[in-house]
């Protein structure tokens, strides 16, 4: 194993991929940890009916109690939880979903692209909850502008204040009839629509957008298999010095210097499980692992059905396609509701509804499905959560890994603002359906439970103040200036946006200031 290396990094996905693509091109050699394997696309992937699977698909009962995405067409991919445990307490369900290989969990996001904006980082300015961000908008907006065109995304510019514009391919799709019927019915109410913002680059990953060019500048070295288990400090300095990982084929361990600096982007609560057991590295605040945080989804909120299209006479053009509803509540700061913050929607045109919709069994229920097919009219609710610092994670030293790493265990619940969140997104839901000539055929609030959005937050905050948070504005944390963090878990807030591209943009700006201190030779 190489050791000329000068900054180590912990992780593959959007934050370590993204550090290593800038720090690499800036001409600083770094050795990239991963604790999964590399991904071979075109050995790996293979197309089988459904037949030949053993659970037709579905997948051996338990395997992944907690990661509703997953299924037998794709369970190589998906975190094994009987190897990787973490616990909660039986009232308080915490859906911790997880991708370990080459790439991380770009290789599976949404590739929804959304910035955010001064709504989120100046949040306590607006609504006097919470804290700001040390960094506001203007500060990562250059960076945004650099990210966006790597992974070519596709957007309208709006000039929406809570969804800044971006770089864009200009997304020039028209809209089917019953779309156009639902946007009119939008702007009868004053509700905000836009077309979807996606990276479009080829798989949009990180594996296959950032790490090729970081390696094709010979600065790079991937040890792949390697599971970090705890960063080790200097005892004279404090900084950190050695890195200590367990291969996780072999089980074999190795201790092999940090470098200069060490860059953390295992993902949110892999981050602060790291520095929970490197002997909580960066907690002289006593907020690592607090204020924890996500999205919450209410996955179809309203199911409608567009009528004319009823019994296959849907005329062309009547169908398909969708888009986007920002944030629309409490922009203004006299708002009054019975919560703070917003939500959004995505919403889709097509498809037939869920036969678990439908009061019938057997014949009739076939009838009527036969009936419905290809009429349905969707939408789903994304809702910002408040970061609460009673929402934490700690080290629960009774439950330990395959590897013998110490587990997590995990405290987060939704709150009456969450809730009252849901439901006002229930009704407009259906109000807007209904002003677009749809039949509801179900409504309801009910959030997933904490984490199934894979939009795990916070743990590991920004903050202009070192008793308040773990990190400063560049990522750097306040007491071990050697190591940074550069994902999810340094997010102050959050929105109802996706939050992969902050991320980028955040682990950009960090590699640029790392690469500018060495040059200083600060660190």
């Amino acid at each position: 194993m190489k050791t000329d290396y000068e900054v180590l990094i912990v992780g593959s996905g959007a934050a370590g991929g993204m550090a290593a693509y800038t720090l690499t091109k800036l001409g600083v050699k770094c050795l990239m940890l991963d604790a999964g394997p590399v991904i071979d696309f075109e050995r790996h992937r293979t197309l089988k009916p459904v037949y030949d699977l053993p659970y037709r698909g579905f997948g051996r009962p338990g395997r992944f109690p907690h990661v509703t995405q997953a299924s037998e067409f794709d369970a190589n991919i998906w975190l094994d939880e009987k190897q990787n445990p973490y616990t909660y307490a039986p009232d308080e369900p915490y859906y911790w979903v997880r991708i370990r290989s080459l790439g991380g969990k770009t290789t599976r996001w949404g590739r929804a692209s959304w910035r955010l904006s001064d709504y989120e980082f100046k949040c306590k300015d607006h609504d006097g909850h919470g804290e700001n961000w040390p960094i506001a908008y203007k500060d990562l907006a250059p960076f945004y502008d650099r990210v966006e065109p790597i992974f070519r995304v596709s957007g309208r510019k709006e000039g929406f204040a809570q969804i800044p514009d971006g770089v864009f391919l200009p997304d020039e799709s028209t809209d089917s009839t019953s779309v156009q019927r639902f946007l009119a019915s939008c702007k009868k109410l004053n509700v905000p629509t836009t077309k979807q913002r996606r990276s479009t680059g080829t798989l949009a990953s990180s594996v296959n957008l950032l790490l090729p060019d970081a390696l094709a500048t010979g600065n790079l070295t991937i040890v792949p298999n390697a599971i970090v288990r705890e960063i080790v400090p200097d005892r004279k300095t404090g900084l950190a010095s050695k890195v200590r990982f367990i291969d996780r084929v072999s089980k074999r361990e190795y201790e092999i210097p940090a470098g200069r600096a060490v860059v953390v982007g295992a993902s949110a609560l892999e981050s602060v499980r790291l520095l929970l057991n490197s002997g909580e590295m960066g907690n002289s605040s006593g907020t690592l692992g607090r204020y924890l945080f996500d999205q919450f989804y209410v996955k179809n909120v309203v199911t409608a059905v567009v009528p004319e299209a009823k019994g296959g006479q849907a005329a062309r053009g009547l169908m398909g396609g969708g888009g986007y509803i920002p944030r629309f509540r409490n922009l203004a700061k006299n708002e009054k509701r019975k919560f703070i913050r917003g939500y959004a929607y995505d919403f889709g045109s097509g498809g037939t509804p869920s036969p678990r919709l439908i009061s019938a069994y057997g014949e009739p229920l076939l009838k009527q499905l036969n009936e419905l097919t290809g009429t349905a009219f969707g939408m789903t609710t994304m809702g910002e959560v408040l970061p609460r610092y009673e929402n934490r994670c700690v080290i629960n030293k009774e439950v330990q890994d395959a590897w013998g790493v110490p587990a997590l265990h995990i405290s987060h619940v939704y709150t009456d603002n969450e809730f009252e969140m849901a439901k006002d997104s229930m009704e407009v839901a259906e109000s807007l359906c209904k002003g677009a000539g749809f039949e509801v055929l179900s409504k309801h609030w009910e959030m997933v439970p904490p984490g199934e959005s894979i939009h795990e937050l916070g743990g590991c905050r920004m903050g202009s103040d070192p008793k308040k948070s773990v990190l400063n504005g560049y990522n750097q944390l306040h007491d071990v200036k050697n190591v940074y963090v550069t994902d999810g878990s340094s997010f102050v807030s959050g929105g109802a946006q996706n939050p992969t591209l902050t991320i980028l943009a955040l682990s950009m700006r960090a590699a640029e200031n790392i690469a500018e201190r060495m040059k200083r030779k600060e660190i």
